[in-house]
């Protein structure tokens, strides 16, 4: 019997210590389990388009939580746009990993169905992650080719909503109100465009909750893009007396038809010319009023996660394909240099993130491409051009990824250097310069340029876009002597 009892003791020890082992090694691996990675997009939104980030007149709670929680990059940028959907270059950029012009040779690729490999969501797939799309795509590759699944596949914007545009022409011009269904728009169908990628992304949270499979989520909106449609409610959150004007307001801009932002182009012609104080005060306003209805949209979805359970072990990051003018330096759209077009917010929250810091090293909003790379344990591939801010987060760095912040629009339109806290403009058609002290002059209001003492200035910056110009593989010709200098 005693020999008997030892033997069962053993056996018991055995497999009680088996299972405690087992234990221990299931929750081993979820806390190694790869994290998921959601990528919230909106389009159109620039750095100025958010509470946290200094502008006290919009309402954007959920966003400032996003600044609150984790880190803010504040000074991305992207590098511009090879047409006037300037959108069309950026996510190309952040799908493919490649600067601008090289991007806009691989996306013809893309549409051939060919490298699709290399592209984000399919390096993601090669890590084991399950990946998941909705929403505005305007990429040459179809969304389907590259993404495990994919809920609705928007276009760049709804069909033109002619009653939107040229508008107001004065106090007593009230056709156009953001809440009206009847003309289309974001109201298609019945419910808003921001609504329905919510739940398109709700309903992906949902199935991901019963798997133990790591996820990534592309979820972009279209808001705050135009036509800038949002329930009555939100646009009363605005009362136009309280919308400020832009301190760079002008009626006109001097150089938009040689910058390739003049009257013809689509974005533009949204606010009569010459810009008025009360049409660009009514643009303002709908633009806030469609961001606080985006951010309650975002609301839902980090709600979501957290009642799900998958919060603890998700890295969210959001940002903008670009920025936009809506009334300032006399210009509607994005198609510019400025600041205001080209910065973006950026966040990122999640497992070991600081909360609450922000940092201002230069960095491109497709970096987060790369970024995202490393935090799957996915080496980065060589042709990826953009570099991982995940040092940067962690402390690991204290300077920027780049030296400058390189920018275009279109092939003989515009070119732009920023490095050592000065910008400098290039509108090569006219062979006009332009040249701020951005530290002096963060709103871009005193143009530098003809002043002999800057002359140094321009000229070591016209040699460091030129190099720019090499590397990103731009084949433009910029001659000093046609510039004067």
């Amino acid at each position: 019997m005693k020999i008997k009892a030892l033997t069962f003791l053993i056996i018991f020890t055995a497999i009680f210590s088996c299972k405690n082992h087992d234990q221990k090694l299931n929750t081993a691996i979820k806390i190694d389990k790869k994290p998921n990675i959601i990528f919230l997009f909106s389009d159109d939104q620039s750095f100025k388009d958010v509470h946290a980030l200094g502008n006290k007149e919009i309402r954007t709670p959920t966003m400032d939580k996003l600044a609150e929680q984790g880190v803010t990059l504040t000074h991305a940028f992207n590098m511009g746009g090879w047409n006037g959907a300037v959108c069309v270059a950026s996510r190309a950029m952040l799908i493919s990993g490649r600067s601008i012009w090289r991007a806009e040779q691989v996306s013809k690729q893309f549409a051939k169905n060919v490298d699709l490999d290399k592209t984000w969501p399919r390096l993601m797939q090669s890590a084991g992650y399950e990946t998941y799309m909705t929403g505005k795509w305007h990429v040459q590759a179809k969304a389907d080719s590259i993404f495990n699944h994919v809920g609705h596949v928007l276009r760049g914007m709804p069909h033109d909503t002619p009653e939107g545009y040229n508008r107001p022409k004065n106090v007593k011009d009230t056709l156009w109100k953001p809440w009206k269904k009847e003309f289309g728009g974001y109201w298609e169908g019945g419910k808003h465009w921001s609504v329905l990628v919510k739940d398109d992304a709700l309903s992906f949270i949902n199935s991901a909750a019963q798997k133990n499979k790591p996820f990534f989520m592309y979820i972009a909106f279209n808001a705050p893009h135009d036509p800038r449609q949002s329930p009555k409610k939100y646009v009363d959150m605005y009362p136009l007396e309280d919308i400020s004007l832009p301190k760079s307001f002008i009626p006109e801009n001097p150089y938009a038809e040689i910058m390739g932002a003049g009257k013809k182009l689509r974005d533009e012609r949204l606010a009569p010319f010459p810009r008025t104080e009360y049409a660009v005060k009514v643009n303002r306003q709908e633009y806030y009023a469609i961001t606080t209805h985006l951010d309650d949209q975002i609301a839902e979805i980090l709600n979501a996660l957290e009642e799900k359970g998958l919060k603890g072990n998700t890295y969210i990051f959001f940002t903008s394909d670009h920025g936009l003018a809506v009334g300032e330096h006399g210009l509607m759209g994005k198609q510019n240099m400025y600041d205001h077009s080209m910065r973006v917010p950026l966040m990122v929250v999640g497992p070991n993130i600081p909360k609450g810091k922000k940092i201002d090293a230069n960095v491109y909003l497709q970096d987060i491409m790369a970024s995202v790379l490393e935090l799957a344990g996915v080496q980065k591939p060589e042709y990826v051009e953009f570099n991982s801010f995940m040092g940067l987060i962690n402390g690991e760095k204290n300077k920027s990824n780049y030296d400058a912040i390189y920018g275009t629009y279109k092939r003989e339109a515009q070119r732009m250097i920023r490095k050592d806290n000065f910008k400098l403009i290039i509108y090569p058609k006219s062979h006009t310069t332009l040249l701020f002290d951005l530290k002096k002059d963060p709103l871009e209001l005193d143009d530098l340029s003809s002043y002999s003492k800057y002359a140094k200035k321009i000229k070591f910056l016209f040699k460091e876009l030129i190099t720019k110009q090499q590397e990103m593989g731009d084949d433009l010709i910029l001659d000093p002597i046609d510039y004067n200098i």
